[in-house]
């Protein structure tokens, strides 16, 4: 059997408090009788935060609980170091999840990065004995098996701005852009260190249904590398092919977007909804 090696935490280091993880979102907040039915559990790219998902509670309706999660060395928690590495951060964000009673009845939604923590996230819980989420949603990013051929987290100061301007990622107006990105460069570069010192190791597919959200101008996620997410979920695999660059999901396809998950999410809450399954290809072999 092929497991993900974990780096060992020193005996001496505590672990990472559980409380920052959801911000104004405390143990046993969603349980009881106004718990949601469903709660969306939102993981942001690289050098991210929960912002993206502003107002996200209000086009998705009733019945789900938007829950976005934030990373450590930004916003509340800017004090704290970034990861640098997968495995423990998506430990960690598991013990979160589970302490906040949020890993049952939760589907998950990440971008770039967060595409690629929420499927290591998922396995971490189903290897705990915890439920699935009902849904993953996979947006701007390759599948996990195709990660390993990057290295921007080596780049420059200078070639990193670039590099995130030509992905769009510094907005319309480029002087505030580049002011916010420089005070982001730190947590932005430990980001990219964690999706590209990654290297997928083989373990049995998700059963989840799976959407995966692809852009007309995004280089690192175009159709055929999201397509290559269907091996990695026994379910269904829908994918839908937007407007925009990598960050599209801030652009004018986000009502769409949002349109798309409304919809699945609508699925699983209605009880009658079954989704489909889809032929599935094999497993990449595994890389030596």
């Amino acid at each position: 059997m092929h497991t993900i090696e974990r780096p060992a935490w020193e005996p001496s280091a505590p672990r990472p408090p559980t409380a920052g993880w959801f911000h104004g979102f405390g143990p046993g907040a969603d349980t009881g009788r106004h718990a949601a039915p469903l709660r969306l559990v939102c993981l942001p790219y690289a050098g991210g935060t929960p912002s993206v998902y502003r107002n996200w509670a209000a086009d998705l309706g009733d019945g789900v609980r938007v829950v976005p999660v934030l990373l450590p060395g930004r916003g509340p928690r800017a004090r704290e170091a970034p990861y640098t590495a997968m495995a423990p951060l998506a430990a960690d964000l598991a013990d979160a999840l589970a302490e906040h009673e949020l890993a049952h009845d939760y589907a998950l939604f990440g971008h770039s990065m967060g595409a690629l923590l929420a499927y290591e996230v998922a396995h971490e819980l189903r290897d705990r004995g915890l439920p699935e989420p009902a849904h993953l949603f996979v947006s701007g990013s390759k599948a996990p098996h195709l990660y390993g051929d990057r290295a921007d987290h080596t780049l420059s100061d200078a070639d990193l701005r670039q590099r995130v301007r030509d992905l769009g990622g510094l907005g319309a107006d480029d002087t505030i852009g580049s002011s916010y990105l420089e005070r982001r460069l730190p947590v932005l570069r430990a980001d990219l260190t964690v999706c590209e010192t990654y290297r997928w190791a083989p373990r049995t597919p998700l059963n989840c249904p799976m959407t995966a959200f692809s852009a007309t101008r995004d280089p690192l996620a175009p159709a055929h590398r999201m397509e290559a997410w269907r091996v990695h979920t026994r379910g269904s695999l829908l994918r839908h092919h937007l407007e925009g660059d990598h960050f599209f999901l801030n652009g004018p396809s986000r009502p769409r977007l949002l349109r798309h998950i409304r919809a699945e999410l609508a699925r699983h809450l209605d009880e009658s909804g079954v989704p489909g399954t889809a032929a599935r290809d094999p497993l990449p072999p595994a890389k030596r």
